[in-house]
């Protein structure tokens, strides 16, 4: 029975560890696999869902090891987890004896490097985002900081030895596979698997919000069954850009006077507000909602369309968005901009949305004129889309088979 360790820097009880790890570990203990996740966890959200996690992960027999994630002092604090991290690793594969150790990029990418070079473990190299330029991009590091150049190079230099040692490499988007194969320290032998962030498809299910459900949640949120929704999930800052967002909007509203933007958002609401007021849209128009996993589906059941600009930059050629799939399930159809992953070709592909060439008033101005014609899409053919990309089913199997082939 193979035995796994599987590394990241998201806490279990974040809500990317509860859709983007869990679901996919817990698919593959049906073929027989064993796992034992070290995450770090942010102590809020940890007090919170411990529980919850604990008691998910048993029911699949995973184990779970969890650090305290450390914020400050900057630098510092990482090279702490880091530490820690490595201390864990080598006491738990002392009792373990791991055949794979399994990380996503950055900080757990250096781990798994480790662990190969120090204990000969197979390697998984889990290219989920090109860390050290997705700092960059998203104003995390700055080049002209001296440190934070230094800690660039680091993680570049890094980056090209963690790919030579793989013994397989997973990205999320093909635009990703055809930039990783390439680098010139990619080796042909080493598998590559692209493997989108799936979607629960039995949670975001439209089938599954009754007419009550939705009227209590309109009624809470003060939407009219006349309004017209413009739904946004996930958090905002870095890489998501609210300032376009918000402009966009602006438009939408001026044209469509029922307008209304939820934000389905855990953080910054101050921002957003903020943000809408720049761009003189009343707060009535803005409505602001934290929800938790399981409430966001009847919250975007609410959605005329829901959007996402994302800066079209280097490393988000690699961004594999995980709302997208989450709204097509929804049957929801999406306005979004183009140069983020694979996101572009779906939307294209599976008539599924709105696409942006650039994001400018000229673009914005076509797309509000497509909005306010009322352009029909179908629910059922964008759910099944998204059925058809963003498969869990698909993903479980694709992680199958490259853990065979690096075990073999």
């Amino acid at each position: 029975m193979p035995n796994i360790l599987f590394i990241s820097y998201d806490g279990m009880t974040d809500p990317l560890g509860q859709s983007q790890v869990i679901p996919y570990l817990a698919g593959l203990t049906k073929f027989g696999y064993r796992f034992t996740i070290l995450s770090c966890e942010k102590p809020k959200n940890y007090s919170l869902h411990r529980n919850e996690i604990e008691n998910l992960l048993e029911s699949f027999s995973i184990k779970w090891v969890p650090i305290s994630y450390h914020k400050n002092p900057l630098v510092f604090s990482t090279i702490y987890d880091v530490f820690q991290l490595k201390k864990k690793a080598r006491k738990l594969h002392s009792k373990e004896k791991f055949d794979i150790v399994h990380t996503r990029p950055g900080i757990p990418a250096l781990i798994g490097l480790w662990m190969k070079k120090k204990f000969g473990l197979k390697f998984l190299n889990d290219i989920r985002e090109f860390y050290a330029d997705s700092r960059l991009d998203g104003n995390i590091w700055h080049k002209t900081n001296f440190f934070h150049k230094k800690i660039y190079d680091f993680f570049k230099r890094k980056e090209k030895e963690e790919v030579e040692n793989s013994n397989g490499i997973v990205c999320l988007t093909y635009v990703a596979e055809k930039i990783i194969k390439g680098w010139s320290l990619y080796k042909n032998e080493i598998p590559v698997e692209v493997i989108p962030c799936s979607v629960d498809m039995n949670l975001f299910d439209p089938e599954k919000i009754d007419t009550f459900q939705k009227s209590k949640l309109k009624s809470e949120l003060n939407i009219n069954d006349s309004d017209f929704i413009i739904s946004y999930l996930g958090s905002i800052g870095s890489w998501y850009l609210i300032d376009e967002m918000m402009q966009f909007f602006k438009i939408i509203s001026d044209h469509i006077p029922n307008a209304k933007f939820l934000f389905i958002s855990p953080n910054e609401h101050n921002t957003i507000s903020k943000k809408a007021n720049k761009f003189g849209l009343q707060q009535d128009k803005i409505i602001l909602r934290k929800a938790k996993r399981n409430e966001i589906p009847g919250l975007l059941s609410l959605s005329n369309f829901s959007a996402f600009f994302i800066k079209p930059c280097y490393s988000k050629q690699s961004s594999s968005p995980t709302k997208h799939g989450e709204i097509m399930a929804m049957g929801i159809p999406v306005i979004t901009n183009a140069g983020v992953g694979d996101v572009a070709y779906i939307v294209e592909k599976y008539q599924s949305g709105i696409v942006l060439k650039d994001l400018n008033q000229s673009e914005y101005q076509s797309a509000v004129s497509q909005i306010s014609k009322r352009i029909n899409f179908n629910q059922n053919e964008i759910r099944n889309a998204a059925g058809e990309f963003y498969n869990l089913d698909n993903a479980i199997e694709k992680y199958r088979k490259i853990y065979n082939q690096i075990l073999a």
